[in-house]
């Protein structure tokens, strides 16, 4: 069984093309990265993927599950990390995780439980009870990162994971998305620093103007010594 597979998918608003017979398979395990530039389509496949954006054409599936007839099953199997921050800033951040956990079906021993492990794993202990909005941007990021590791998914979508967080944060963050990948999470990111994608995926698929334009592994796009920033640059040139 593959972790994610869209066969055609095409996306539009109105007369726009946001995805256009888009077309990805990621094995279960897999760490990929998602690239293009903005406005490629990477939210938008990102949004259908987790159905948030219904589509006119093709079909999607996670772990097996159809994202439109089965959403529920396919929408448990997925953690998804979004670039923005979109959670209640009033919430103290142990109820920003429990009612996520609630969400997805946990009892309360098991969303205690993950709370504690998921504050102690990432640094969020000593800022219990404090509302979200009161967190610096760095630990925003990480809190929303663990919500999305709330319900201990299967495939976990980061879009932008690291952005506006500090060198010291981001390679703390890269070490633990590292584990999880060892552990045998299946992670597709979506970032513009390409050094991360670099250190962190073994295969990247770039976008652009909503279709598939390359899908390389890690030898490939750092062939003869190239870098992916200068793989990607070759690529997206217009």
């Amino acid at each position: 069984m593959n972790a994610l597979e869209i066969k055609g998918l095409t996306k539009k608003y109105d007369n726009t093309v946001a995805v256009d017979d888009l077309s990805i398979t990621i094995k279960r395990g897999e760490f990929v990265g998602l690239l293009g530039k903005n406005g490629a389509g990477k939210s938008t496949t990102i949004k259908c993927i987790t159905g948030i954006a219904q589509f006119q054409q093709g079909e999607i599936s996670v772990m097996g599950f159809d994202v439109q007839k089965d959403y529920q099953a396919a929408r448990d199997a997925i953690g998804l990390s979004p670039q923005e921050f979109n959670a209640d800033i009033f919430a103290p951040i142990e109820k920003v995780l429990d009612f996520v956990g609630g969400y997805f079906g946990m009892n309360k021993a098991e969303r205690e439980a993950r709370i504690e492990e998921l504050l102690e794993r990432f640094g969020l202990t000593d800022h219990k009870g404090k509302p979200f909005g009161k967190l610096s941007g760095g630990l925003k990021r990480r809190l929303i990162l663990a919500r999305a590791l709330m319900h201990n998914p299967d495939v976990l979508i980061l879009d932008e994971p690291t952005a506006g967080i500090d060198v010291e944060q981001r390679h703390a963050l890269w070490e633990y998305l590292i584990d999880l990948h060892k552990a045998g999470k299946t992670i597709i990111l979506t970032s513009h620093y390409l050094e991360e994608v670099e250190r962190l995926c073994s295969r990247v698929i770039v976008i652009d103007e909503g279709k598939k334009i390359a899908d390389l592994t890690k030898d490939q796009f750092t062939k003869g010594g190239n870098s992916l920033e200068k793989t990607y640059l070759e690529l997206t040139r217009v």
